[in-house]
């Protein structure tokens, strides 16, 4: 019975993600931990065995004889129990021999108690390599190794959520490189990015960069964030080699990648039963495309793209405008900045990629810059602590434009040790793209 279980005081967040509870329950249904584990017992359980199975190890108290030393065969000295020592019994009748218990494998208590919560880790990669492959190909839990994981991606042994692959991802592709990390205070990753190289019809080479965002009040962000980037990427990748403009190429990727998002509200009922009040899955864009002499940059919703000289002595810049709140208010003149981004409507987002977006307006802006630099292509998970392209520049590395995926592990640790309330994601693209086939150093 639930009263009889010992249990820690009821809780209003989960003390692992701070996801609220509901009374009664005994699991987080966000990060899966469990909220009615006790502080271990103390170590006093002795050696004991069910039905008489098995001979307990008995441990003569003081006083008692001790058993003889090895003999020189070296075999272990012997051990008596009290039954085994000459004598009669209280009637004055001599004891009969004392009958060994029959070998036989019970149940035993003698063994370390299993611990309550388990670390989530993945398993030793040279004990996976040792052990045979399984029958079932079923995944099984990292935490308890032994139950089977859900469609849900939760351990039906131990109730553990599993690690996500999508946690903290890192790519580097030749010169362009870019980090994803689920933050500190979110219970998954819903950020995505895609990356890439190709060469325009001249020869020349081009860097691709999209960083997507799922918005949180909608279903399956994970999903369209996910699906926006592929799309958006693969039509850039795809485009730009047949000498489509950078900005049109730009323009037609924003239009696929709202195709890919507005599809996942078109799936069966089934993949939203879970769910079925939500708004349509959705997210933002940003992008980038750098060639020898012009770089582009797209975006609908608040993701971001900043210019950070190489030269720090020249002044950086942020390339794009937010589709929010907090934006319109200044735009309209009705609040500076300051005012405006301290408001708690500052982050409402008022274009984005879904089936239930007002309107899509691909905004595209072209720029050639007369210096090389880096091109920021990120989340408000990191612009939120450096807002100013001033603020961005402080934080990026000196050497970023040479060692990109270095520098996308410094702004994702400057987030994160911001207070990293949000998904963090970053990709780093040095202008102007190296000539095809040249890396970073």
């Amino acid at each position: 019975m639930m009263s009889q279980m010992p249990q820690q005081a009821a809780l209003s967040r989960c003390p692992s993600c701070e996801e609220p509870l509901e009374s009664g329950d005994r699991f987080c249904g966000a990060c899966g931990y469990d909220l009615s584990a006790v502080p271990p017992r103390p170590d006093d359980g002795p050696t004991l065995t069910l039905n008489g199975s098995g001979t307990p190890a008995v441990v003569p108290p003081a006083g008692w004889p001790v058993a003889a030393g090895a003999d020189s065969s070296a075999a272990p000295p012997a051990v008596h129990l009290p039954a085994d020592l000459p004598g009669p019994d209280s009637g004055g009748a001599p004891l009969s021999p004392a009958t060994p218990p029959p070998t036989a494998t019970g149940v035993r208590f003698d063994r370390s108690r299993e611990p309550e919560e388990y670390p989530l880790q993945a398993p030793d990669p040279r004990v996976a390599a040792d052990a045979a492959a399984p029958a079932d190909p079923a995944k099984l839990c990292v935490a308890c190794r032994a139950g089977r994981v859900d469609d849900d991606g939760y351990c039906e042994n131990c109730g553990h959520a599993q690690p996500r692959e999508r946690d903290h991802m890192e790519q580097e592709y030749g010169p362009i490189a870019a980090v994803s990390d689920r933050g500190l205070r979110h219970h998954r990753n819903e950020d995505a990015f895609g990356i890439g190289r190709t060469a325009l019809p001249d020869g020349s080479g081009a860097l691709v960069a999209i960083v997507c965002d799922g918005v949180s009040s909608a279903t399956r962000p994970d999903d369209a964030s996910l699906a926006a980037s592929r799309a958006a990427s693969e039509s850039l990748l795809a485009a730009l080699p047949l000498g489509t403009h950078p900005q049109q190429a730009m323009h037609d990727a924003i239009v696929a990648a709202a195709h890919a998002v507005n599809a996942l509200a078109q799936e069966p009922a089934t993949a939203r039963e879970h769910a079925p009040h939500q708004n349509a899955p959705a997210c933002t864009l940003v992008g980038a495309v750098v060639t020898a002499g012009l770089l582009v940059v797209g975006w609908v919703g608040d993701s971001r793209a900043y210019w950070v000289p190489v030269d720090r002595t020249s002044p950086p810049a942020r390339l794009t405008e937010d589709d929010s709140w907090a934006a319109q208010m200044v735009a309209a003149g009705l609040m500076n900045e300051a005012e405006a981004y301290a408001d708690e409507r500052a982050h409402a987002i008022t274009g984005w990629l879904g089936a239930d977006a007002y309107e899509l307006e691909p905004h595209t802006a072209s720029f050639k810059p007369d210096r090389p630099g880096v091109v920021v292509v990120c989340t408000d998970g990191l612009w939120n602590y450096a807002e100013a392209a001033e603020e961005m520049a402080d934080v990026l590395p000196a050497d970023a434009a040479v060692r990109p995926l270095h520098g996308a592990r410094v702004l994702v640790g400057h987030a994160l040790d911001g207070g990293g309330h949000d998904n963090v994601t970053v990709a780093l693209v040095p202008f102007p793209a190296p000539p095809q086939g040249a890396g970073s150093a």
